[in-house]
């Protein structure tokens, strides 16, 4: 199954004022609690970034830590993480979105 990666409008949930909100839906089957992944890059940089489901409070952490980071920096200290036995983590999720957003800004 492909990775289910698109852009849509904002949703509700989304900042207020963001037009570009990225929508990222892990692979069925690897087996992380995030469902959904809905995020911003604005001039190279992490703007925005919510994960629906999982770990919330650390997710919440982890999305103001990353905010206002550049994506390159993200991808190098965040891309392999893992979450017990499973060989991905929702970190590593995102950090898969940010890789497909780039290969399609360089399309």
């Amino acid at each position: 199954m492909d990775n289910a990666y698109h852009q849509v409008a904002p949703m509700v949930s989304a900042p207020r004022g963001r037009t570009k909100v990225e929508h990222f839906v892990p692979e069925e089957g690897v087996g992380v609690c995030t469902k959904e992944i809905d995020f911003v890059v604005d001039n190279g940089s992490i703007d925005y970034v919510n994960f629906c489901g999982g770990c919330e409070g650390n997710l919440k952490a982890i999305a103001a830590m990353i905010e206002g980071m550049n994506v390159d920096f993200v991808l190098d200290r965040f891309s392999g993480i893992t979450c017990g036995s499973k060989s991905t983590s929702c970190m590593d999720q995102f950090c898969h979105a940010l890789q497909a957003y780039k290969a399609k800004q360089q399309s």
